[in-house]
This record gives C-alpha cells, sequence and structure tokens, in this order.
C-alpha cells in the first residue's frame, strides 16, 4: 500500500470552489480591523489596499459586515445595508478582481452581543430569548475615533414575525453584496452571535417554532440558508461554524456556546447545510494558546455528512493544515493573524520564509499603521 505524504507543495494545488477555481488551497479568514469610514459604517479605499494586498491568497472572505443597524456590536465595524456601503464596497471588490482574487462578503447579525449606544435610537439589542450575554464585552465609541469597552445591554426577545423579517434581511444583504461585487456570501454563524444564538440551548429559551427542539432551533439558520441561495445562487453560498467539545471558562462557553450534545448539534447542522447544496462549510477552531483540537471524530463526522468544499481556520500552521488535507478532512485553511501581520503569506510559507510579528496595538481602529504598512519580503 501507497502513504501519500502530503508537502507544501499541496497547499498551492488548484481547486474548485463553486464556479471558481482558486489558486491554491490558503484563504483569508474573517478578521475585524474597524477601519471602516465614519459616520456610516461606509468601506474605503484604505480597505481596498488592505484587502487588495492579500490577494495572493486563493480566496478571501471579509470581515464581519452587519446586515443591518441593529446587527453592529462594536465601533468601526463595516455594513452592506446602506446605497453607500455598497458603493464603498464596490471599491473593495474592483481592487481585488483586478489582481484576479476572489472574495466573498461575510453576512454578520451580533445579535445579544452589543451595547444600547451600537442600536438605533438607544433600542436594546434584540436576540432570541432575553438572556443578557456575559463574558464578552462590546466595544463602544467614546469619543471621535476613541473607543472602549463595555458589557454588553439586556436584549430583547425577537417576536416571531421579527425572526422572519430578518430571514428577508439576511437575502437582502447577499442582494447587496452582489450588487457590491463580491463573488458570493459567508454567513457568520459562529461564536456566539444572533445564528448561534438560536442554535444554542443556552441562549434560545423560545416556545415558537424557533425554540424547544433541536429541529426548531436550526430552523432559522435553514431559513436563512435557502432564502440567500435563493437569492445569489447557492454555489455561492458558504457557512461559519466554530463548534466546541470542551470549555474550562465562560469566556470559551461564549465563543463555542458548547451544548450538552455538540456533536448531534453540529452534524445535524452541517446535514442541513448538504442538504442545501451550499458550495462551503468553514469551520472556525478554538484558537487560544492551548485550545485543543476538533476530536477527530468530528472531523470525520462534518467530511462525511458534507459534500462541499470544507475550510478549516484556527491557529493554523503549514504543518498543521498539511496533516488535516492529507487525511481527508478539509480543502482549504485560513491563516488568521499571521495573514494580517504578512500580506505576502502564500508565498512566505511556499517559501518556508520568517513572518512578520502582529502588532497587536493596531488590530482594531486606526489608520494604515499596522493594517498596510506591514513589509513585505519579495
Amino acid at each position: 500500500m501507497t502513504t501519500v505524504v502530503t508537502t507544501r507543495d499541496s497547499l498551492f494545488e488548484s481547486v474548485q470552489l463553486g464556479q471558481h477555481s482558486l489558486k491554491n488551497r490558503i484563504f483569508l479568514p474573517p478578521l475585524t480591523r474597524s477601519r471602516s469610514t465614519q459616520p456610516g459604517n461606509i468601506a474605503n479605499d484604505l480597505m481596498a489596499d488592505y484587502y487588495r494586498q492579500r490577494t495572493g491568497a486563493g480566496f478571501m472572505v471579509t470581515e464581519g459586515t452587519q446586515i443591518e443597524p441593529r446587527g453592529q456590536g462594536y465601533a468601526w465595524t463595516p455594513g452592506i445595508h446602506s446605497k453607500e456601503q455598497i458603493e464603498g464596497w464596490k471599491k473593495v471588490t474592483q481592487a481585488v478582481h483586478e489582481e484576479g482574487g476572489i472574495i466573498f462578503a461575510q453576512l454578520w447579525h451580533v445579535g445579544r452581543v452589543s451595547h444600547t449606544s451600537l442600536q438605533p435610537d438607544g433600542g436594546a439589542p434584540v436576540a432570541p430569548s432575553a438572556i443578557r450575554a456575559t463574558a464578552v464585552k462590546s466595544f463602544i465609541e467614546t469619543a471621535p475615533g476613541q473607543g472602549d469597552l463595555a458589557d454588553p445591554s439586556e436584549p430583547r426577545a425577537l417576536s416571531t414575525s421579527e425572526v422572519k423579517e430578518l430571514v428577508a434581511l439576511y437575502a437582502q444583504a447577499a442582494r447587496n453584496a452582489m450588487e457590491a461585487g463580491f463573488d458570493g456570501v459567508e454567513l457568520h454563524c459562529a461564536n456566539g452571535y444572533l445564528v448561534n444564538q438560536f442554535i444554542s440551548e443556552h441562549t434560545n429559551q423560545r416556545t415558537d417554532e424557533y425554540g424547544g427542539s433541536l429541529e426548531n432551533r436550526l430552523r432559522f439558520l435553514k431559513e436563512i440558508v435557502e432564502a440567500v441561495s435563493d437569492e445569489v445562487g447557492k454555489d455561492k453560498v458558504g457557512v461559519r461554524f466554530a463548534p466546541l467539545f470542551e470549555s474550562t471558562d465562560e469566556l470559551r462557553v461564549y465563543l463555542g456556546l458548547v451544548e450538552s450534545k455538540p456533536y448531534e448539534t453540529y452534524i445535524e447542522a452541517i446535514k442541513l447545510l448538504n442538504n442545501a447544496g451550499i458550495a462551503y462549510l468553514s469551520l472556525a477552531e478554538a484558537d487560544w494558546d492551548d485550545a485543543p483540537d476538533l476530536p477527530e471524530t468530528f472531523y470525520q463526522g462534518a467530511r462525511e455528512h458534507f459534500d462541499g468544499r470544507i475550510l478549516y481556520a484556527g491557529k493554523y500552521t503549514p504543518e498543521k493544515a498539511m496533516r488535516i488535507l492529507d487525511a481527508g478532512y478539509g480543502d482549504l485553511f485560513g491563516f488568521g493573524r499571521p495573514f494580517i501581520a504578512n500580506p505576502d503569506l502564500p508565498e512566505r510559507i511556499r517559501q518556508n520564509q520568517l513572518l512578520n510579528e502582529v502588532d497587536p496595538a493596531t488590530m482594531y481602529g486606526g489608520t494604515e499603521k499596522g493594517y498596510t504598512d506591514y513589509p513585505v519580503h519579495l
């Protein structure tokens, strides 16, 4: 029997994603950078430069982009619900396409992880149930260009009709993304935000058709996927989850909302996505220093139940990517923080070069410093 050993060259194979032929298996995952133009949360020329610099990736996903004003939980994050925002994103997609890149917009709604100062008319954040988020912070503007962390405000529960209106807002945001020139959309269903809040038994205490059983808790996800697929085509849709199987503190429970039966919860969700026929499933693994890998049984289960491309990210190294690729569990691999500090990351990986270190002080908000001024080696 011949044993196939994956090398770094395998990360630079062409791979098909929906209707797109990607030049390599490396992707830029969604990374909040909070550089949008104010007022209005509008994508701008600086953001266009940032994404243009990283078109060495086979595929890129934008930072989380709120689908409506209530979807914002952090200062200066961009939206895709106004005409001005659509026009701003056109600068980004044009810059990326000029370099031959492929980019999807990540559609985002934070749900309960917000603060009244970020909400229209200072209202309460919306959520499946009126359960306040703990062990997490929102980021609010305290003065022009200045911000600080704040505890999320008490949310209010959405009515059944409002949930259905949100499904339509996701479809509208997807339509806006295509108008802005994106190649597709990714639905942010991870990290304790709105869709994750509907899925989770911890945050969804509803008694209508969207709560109770796992089937009901997955209904919001199902309806969004169907509505967005109808709008843009299922081959232009991806979904991101962040399943966790262990938790050692409240923050980690928040990040993945660890369920009593995480394998059952996420495998059923993955089966739902497979039935919908979407292009890809993106799995964000835990990325703190001592974070465990996903259980081998979950890697196997995800691959068994999903026929499209599977993307992985979360403190990945080329070596881990090659191991997952060699096992047949994944197809594309995201490198987040390294891509922030290394615009030419794919080539550095190819040549096994040293990487620039990320400046944590410039991660969120600010100017070109720590954003578009990292040195390129080649």
